[in-house]
């Protein structure tokens, strides 16, 4: 299978979370920037709001396209102990990077938002969304850190995965929903005809999509109410 873009990615994942579809409790989350891409006509499917988390992969030195970690916007750093001594990732190393993205994520979040406040997650059905896994390391520090928060149901949801990933996943998520786990995996974009990269315009115009405008307003009064997490 090949998608032929990101949408449509989205639309395939779509059709396997009908069974979600006007949950008033439904929260739709992207991984900037192209999960966000994937998410959007998730959440207008299945008429949930849609907002972003944050979590960015720590890159090995020399090769920043290979994961040896991730780290999440709510501070939560996971680390492959093993792959990172393998590459030569030093605890020095490891502490600059994740200081790195870190300072990504805290300016990429101001982008995004401005000074709206992130949608409430504590007693939610939240699905997070990313365009692909292949270590799933960034997946799994986002899906533990949303675990903290407290929602109802966890899912994490994805076009396209390695069978590692796709383990490592559905061990962290109530269900984990994937359309494609080839048997040979070789990198995420080699699954898509058009794998452009998102620009961060892009995923703003899409989380201020007035399409989406009323189940996201929805969310920010519940997250502004007094009992609200």
């Amino acid at each position: 299978m090949l998608y032929r873009d990101r949408r449509h990615a989205g639309q395939e994942v779509a059709a396997r979370l009908r069974d979600l579809a006007g949950r008033s409790d439904l929260l739709v989350l992207g991984v900037p920037r192209g999960g966000v891409v994937v998410a959007h006509p998730i959440a207008l499917a299945l008429g949930a709001p849609l907002d972003v988390y944050l979590a960015h992969k720590l890159g090995a030195p020399g090769n920043p396209e290979l994961a040896i970690g991730a780290v999440s916007a709510d501070g939560q750093v996971l680390v492959d102990e093993e792959l990172a001594r393998a590459v030569g990732a030093d605890d020095e190393y490891l502490e600059a990077e994740v200081a790195r993205q870190k300072r990504e994520i805290a300016r990429r979040l101001a982008r995004y938002r401005g000074t709206a406040p992130p949608q409430a997650i504590k007693d939610k059905t939240v699905i997070l969304v990313d365009d692909g896994a292949a270590t799933g390391a960034t997946l799994l520090a986002a899906a533990k850190a949303l675990r903290l928060a407290g929602p109802r149901m966890l899912v994490v949801a994805v076009p396209v995965a390695s069978e590692e990933a796709a383990e490592k996943l559905s061990a962290v998520a109530d269900r984990f929903v994937c359309p494609l786990v080839p048997e040979f995996f070789w990198a995420v974009g080699a699954f898509y005809q058009d794998f452009d990269q998102t620009t961060d315009e892009e995923v703003i115009r899409l989380l201020h999509d007035p399409a989406l405008g009323k189940s996201r307003a929805a969310g920010r009064e519940e997250r502004s109410a007094p009992n609200s997490a």
